[in-house]
């Protein structure tokens, strides 16, 4: 079978540390091009605009679109209108609207579109929801904090109207609550800490609950210095259940534990693979939209301005 040829479109710092790795370490995928109107790859064929290179080559099948999500939709709409198969990094949109029409291209035509919620292919979530299933859930604890400055270094649009603020990395933790978990949940309540000198927040707190009335807590907030915290914290009826390292690593009282890592952008794009095959597509919008949900929900705190 031919490799699934790959472009990636937006060369940023999510594109060259996991996507650029992941293609390497899998195999039937390879990358062939790379679009960015200011960075390349050496030894990869460039362009500038997405619209060049269906143009002028070379030849690809699919393309993983790692821009700010502003932009994510009209490229997606770009890719599919020329047949290509699409996978959208985290979150896939600015809005959860947007996505709808490209759901129905992908369909039309037979392509893929894929949500790429990569946090759920930490190596200890699934683990984790097998887990859950034969427990009755008591409550739920995330604490979701690190430092921008060293995840997102002068990325400024991660605080521009569409770029999610501290949901950028949170949105991660709303997409492993909303596997694990038996039911879907929704949000209760919300309190959203914005820079005066920003338009995206850089804390959230948050309570959800689910139709039997769960509670689930969440904290978010971009300012976390030294350790960084990618926790859930799970009471059950055999015992607490921990998810931490973002996905990484589970602790159970029972001894069922698990620990990995580096395995989840591998692990996506074995599954981008198989779903290209047969044309199929894999979009929940299910942590977008508890983001939006905060968003209508929310109160809003002014803190203290935020500089880079």
């Amino acid at each position: 079978m031919s490799p699934l040829r790959v472009a990636i479109v937006g060369f940023g710092k999510i594109a060259r540390d996991q996507h650029v790795p992941a293609i390497a370490a899998t195999e039937g995928v390879e990358l062939v091009a790379v679009v960015d109107p200011h960075t390349s790859l050496p030894g990869v064929p460039h362009a500038t605009m997405l619209d060049q290179l269906l143009r002028d080559g070379p030849d690809i099948d699919a393309v993983a679109i790692c821009t700010p999500p502003q932009v994510r939709q009209a490229q997606a709409a770009i890719a599919l209108a020329a047949g290509k198969h699409v996978m959208l990094e985290k979150p896939p949109g600015a809005t959860v609207a947007e996505i709808t029409p490209l759901q129905a291209v992908a369909r039309r035509s037979q392509r893929t579109l894929l949500a790429a919620w990569h946090s759920r292919y930490a190596p200890a979530v699934e683990p984790a929801r097998r887990l859950l299933v034969d427990r009755k859930i008591t409550s739920v604890s995330i604490t979701w904090k690190e430092d921008v400055r060293v995840w997102h270094p002068g990325q400024a649009w991660i605080f521009e109207p569409g770029g999610l603020g501290v949901f950028d990395p949170g949105i991660n933790a709303l997409s492993i609550l909303t596997h694990i978990l038996p039911q879907p949940v929704f949000i209760t309540s919300a309190d959203l800490a914005f820079p005066a000198n920003r338009d995206a927040p850089i804390a959230a707190s948050l309570a959800f609950s689910d139709p039997q009335g769960l509670k689930i807590t969440a904290e978010f907030d971009f300012r976390q210095t030294g350790p960084q915290s990618w926790d859930i914290d799970i009471g059950t009826d055999g015992g607490p259940v921990t998810l931490s390292h973002g996905g990484a690593r589970l602790t159970a009282a029972d001894g069922q534990n698990a620990t990995a890592m580096h395995a989840e952008y591998p692990a996506l794009y074995r599954r981008f693979s198989e779903l290209a095959v047969n044309g199929e597509s894999d979009v929940d919008l299910a942590p977008l939209q508890l983001v939006a949900d905060a968003f209508l929900l929310g109160r809003r705190r002014i803190v203290e301005p935020f500089e880079d």
